[in-house]
């Protein structure tokens, strides 16, 4: 019996979000980071380019429900 590779992207975490809703998300080497602070999410970008040199990190963060965005329209 072949073992299937579950290869994790955003698009997966964008079906979960509520899995990581309040978290900063780093997705490379088809694995997913997770930090809840910005300064940890540096730190684990930081590991993850050594560990992952020909990826391109996909970086985002996905507020809470309750959060409030403001944008300014100019």
């Amino acid at each position: 019996m072949a073992v299937k590779k579950v290869v994790k992207t955003m698009e997966d975490v964008f079906k979960n979000s509520s899995h990581y809703s309040g978290k900063h998300v780093i997705v490379a080497g088809g694995k997913v980071f997770t930090a809840k602070t910005g300064e940890r999410a540096s730190e684990i970008l930081e590991n993850v380019r050594e560990k992952f040199p020909k990826d391109i990190p996909e970086v985002t963060y996905i507020p809470k429900a309750d959060t409030l965005i403001l944008v300014c329209l100019q």
